[in-house]
């Protein structure tokens, strides 16, 4: 038996396909009936040698192929989140853009939302898994509504601590004293309870919600104060 020839072209290599003047990169080889074949951009099909000649060597016009990129964005637009370092603060997503980054070995979609606080509408940037989903856009102003007490009234003593521990632009870290976090854990018990009034005797879930998030931020603070200590809540 005759020893097998090598392939012309090797993975990664760039080429053209003569008959359409496209280019293209070798994503894999197969050796079929003597001959071999190859496979470009990973498409369906396979082409012989003959059919393909190396960009360094194609003398005709060459037409580059539009690469299609499908995109899920997980948020979108006027959803209100919450941002990993920003613990205390809400934001609303006001925008975002895709980068896209292309390697000769690597390839990869990068997604980056721009946000504006609620409470003062400060900018900031975060990538889509720094981000935690509060409300849909649909949503989202019946909970900043609802959240007013919360984040705007000036009197508030949450309001007062979470200005007084607000950190600069691009800064994440928010230090509070353990009093200021008792003092939080009060406020957002008098929410729950408030808010709690409210669900029995209206009904609407936007309260239930509400509840929903104020007890979570209860649950946080209460761990951070008491690390691995978690305290039973009766239903």
């Amino acid at each position: 038996m005759g020893k097998k020839n090598q392939p012309k072209f090797k993975l990664g290599d760039t080429v053209v396909i003569i008959m359409y003047g496209t280019v293209g990169n070798i994503t894999d080889i197969k050796y079929l009936d003597g001959s071999y074949v190859y496979e470009v951009n990973y498409s369906e099909g396979l082409y012989i040698e003959k059919t393909l000649q190396s960009i360094t060597e194609y003398e005709g016009e060459i037409l580059y192929q539009q690469e299609q990129i499908d995109i899920e964005y997980k948020y979108i637009i006027g959803d209100l989140v919450q941002v990993d370092g920003y613990e205390y603060d809400y934001f609303k997503i006001i925008g975002y853009r895709t980068e896209i980054w292309r390697y000769k070995e690597n390839a990869w979609e990068d997604v980056i939302y721009e946000l504006s606080r609620i409470s003062d509408g400060e900018w900031l940037e975060a990538h889509e898994e720094e981000l935690t989903l509060v409300a849909d856009a649909k949503r989202a102003d019946a909970i900043i509504q609802k959240l007013g007490l919360l984040l705007s009234n000036k009197n508030n003593e949450l309001t007062i601590i979470a200005k007084q521990n607000n950190p600069g632009k691009g800064e994440r870290d928010m230090t509070m004293t353990k009093n200021e976090k008792m003092e939080m854990i009060d406020g957002l018990l008098d929410l729950y309870n408030d808010y709690c009034k409210l669900f029995h005797h209206f009904g609407d879930d936007e309260y239930q919600h509400i509840m929903k998030i104020a007890l979570a931020k209860i649950e946080k603070a209460a761990e951070e104060i008491y690390p691995g200590h978690k305290k039973e809540h009766t239903k």
